[in-house]
């Protein structure tokens, strides 16, 4: 069975269970309190459940009963324990509890389906697993080694927050960067709120090894996030997530598309409107285009001459994307510093703001290029993550519970 401490007796297969009945070998014990030697008083089962094998395991252990016949001694009569086997009043064997903490962690399971596979109920399965997972987290070893930090916000339920309390959650992540070059995210820990006050005590609470450790730290572009970063990481570099820049340039895009329909039909686009017909292209990557897509593109463009300011911003954001997509980095800073010079002296007003907002940004921006592509990417391969644990859970109603999971299944927590 390789339990420790214990030999088997027998084993019966009945009813869908393989029940092992197990003992200890006869040993002198003494008192746990006075410390003389104990007499014994016979035994007690206890029925304990087990890692499931083909089917439903049960572990029968007849565990001793000590009697102590010291005169002054207040315990009169103690159980034999086993730490190895299982814990003071558990019925979850220790091994039972790290494989469900490796369910949880690495086949995206739940508490409900560990709690039907051990034929047990789910608070004693949480019971079990939460002390462990408590554990985990408080163990500040975990924050060690953190050379890139990314930082996002996610709501984490949607009922009244007087009930529930607030919606968002602010998520750490490491995204150092192993030997090979290759970030492998996990998250850090979640915080309750999205302001750069919960982003900045949290740095704070890490120590100055912590923040002195950190050298980049990457975001979206929210200013709260980056007053934090300049408040507390003095001297890490701060980073613009590429994804969302390329999204405000998008997004500059169909607004100036929205608008000019307006202008040249009086209403939003419906169908046939040439400008309607052509927007997801206007969304999608000029390289990526087909030959038919381009013909449709021209042929939206040509239909009239006002339609030319949709074209230019589509240029502008295309010029954008370019710089994320260039093999050499320094070519890829030249374009991403005309970006910066030229779009705010751009004649279409919603490319003109977006160029004031990357000047605003022009240091974040452009530290993409000299701190080898950093990015908040991983942070959003995290957010997935949660999320899928989240649905799985039919949604979570304690945030002490949620922390403790999403921890364990992004990575953050290390069995």
């Amino acid at each position: 069975m390789g339990l420790p401490d214990v030999h088997v007796e027998r084993v019966d297969r009945r009813d869908g269970l393989l029940v092992v009945t197990v003992s200890t070998p006869a040993a002198p014990t003494g008192c746990p309190s006075c410390g003389g030697v104990a007499t014994g008083r016979g035994r007690r089962r206890r029925v304990l459940h087990d890692v499931p094998a083909t089917t439903r395991v049960r572990i029968v252990w007849r565990q001793r009963v000590w009697r102590c016949d010291e005169v002054g001694c207040a315990r009169r009569t103690f159980v034999e324990q086993l730490p190895g086997l299982v814990a003071r009043r558990g019925s979850i064997t220790n091994r039972a509890i790290g494989w469900a903490i490796g369910q949880l962690r690495r086949e995206h399971a739940t508490i409900a389906g560990l709690a039907r596979q051990l034929g047990t109920s789910w608070k004693t399965v949480w019971r079990a697993v939460e002390p462990e997972l408590v554990t985990l987290a408080a163990d500040e070893s975990r924050f060690d080694g953190v050379t890139t930090l990314g930082v996002d916000e996610h709501i984490w339920h949607h009922v009244d927050p007087r009930k529930r309390g607030p919606k968002e959650l602010t998520g750490m992540v490491d995204l150092s960067r192993d030997e090979r070059g290759k970030t492998r995210a996990r998250l850090l820990d979640l915080v309750p709120g999205r302001s750069g006050k919960a982003y900045a005590s949290w740095l704070e609470g890490r120590g100055n090894g912590f923040r002195r450790n950190v050298k980049v730290a990457a975001l979206d572009p929210f200013a709260g996030y980056k007053t934090a970063i300049d408040d507390k990481l003095e001297d890490a570099t701060a980073v613009l997530d590429a994804f969302h820049v390329v999204k405000l340039g998008t997004q500059a895009v169909d607004e100036v598309r929205r608008r000019v329909q307006q202008d040249t039909l009086g209403h939003r686009g419906r169908k046939g409107d040439p400008l309607y017909g052509i927007q997801t292209i206007l969304r999608a990557g000029a390289e990526n285009l087909t030959e038919k897509q381009r013909i449709r593109l021209a042929t939206a463009i040509e239909a009239d001459p006002a339609h030319d300011e949709v074209f230019v911003a589509w240029q502008c954001a295309q010029q954008l994307r370019s710089a994320y997509h260039q093999k050499d980095l320094a070519e890829g800073r030249r374009i991403a510093q005309k970006v910066v010079d030229s779009f705010r002296t751009c004649p279409i007003p919603e490319i003109a703001r977006l160029g004031r907002t990357l000047r605003r940004w022009r240091a974040a921006f452009l530290a993409y290029f000299t701190t080898g592509r950093s990015s908040n990417g991983g942070t959003e391969a995290v957010n997935g993550i949660i999320e899928l644990h989240r649905r799985l859970a039919r949604g979570y109603r304690n945030q002490h519970n949620y922390r403790l999971r999403v921890l364990l299944a992004a990575g953050g927590l290390t069995p």
